[in-house]
Parts: C-alpha cells; structure tokens; sequence
C-alpha cells in the first residue's frame, strides 16, 4: 500500500504558480488588504454570487481557517463551477507571511 503525502497549503500555491490556476481568496476585503497572496483575487464570501471567472477556470479557494473556503466551494459548486479545490487556511502560510 503507497501512502502519499498530503499536499500543505504552500504545495498548492505553488502549484497555483506553476500553472493556471487561480487562488481566490473569499476573506474580507479588510483582510485581504493586511496581507494576501502574489496574484490572488480577493472575492468575499458574502459577495461570491458576484464572480466573474469563467465556470471551467480551475480554483484554488481559500480563506483564513478553510471555513469560509468550504462553503464557498459549495456555493460555486452550486453555480455551475467544475474545478473546485478547497486549499485551506491561509494561516497555514509561510508564504503569505512573505507576499502580504
């Protein structure tokens, strides 16, 4: 039996990086302004009806704690977006302590 790591927050960021996938961040826009990932896109969750991203653009979605993160997911889900991944918390960043 193989037992595979599982990939930290800053594995998918970096594979967000790599490759064309959009984080998108559904903190707060006050939060977002305190400090943020390189080339997020900040969508609060209370205004995530609002999105403008096309429904097979893979996301990588993420908040502070990955609450707000998994219900966002389920209302995009909901909206008709395919390539959905909830990445987490943000406070589990050593990169968001570099970039914010």
């Amino acid at each position: 039996m193989f037992f595979r790591k599982k990939k930290s927050f800053d594995d998918y960021v970096d594979e967000a990086y790599d490759k064309d996938i959009v984080l998108l961040d559904v903190r707060s826009s006050e939060e977002f302004k305190a400090g943020h990932l390189r080339n997020s896109k900040n969508i609060p969750l209370d205004k995530i009806d609002m999105i403008n991203i096309k429904k097979d653009q893979p996301l990588y979605v993420f908040c502070h704690s990955g609450a707000r993160s998994s219900v966002a997911v389920q209302q995009l889900s909901k909206m008709g977006y395919t390539d959905l991944i909830n990445i987490g918390g943000i406070y589990k960043s050593k990169k968001a302590l570099q970039e914010g």
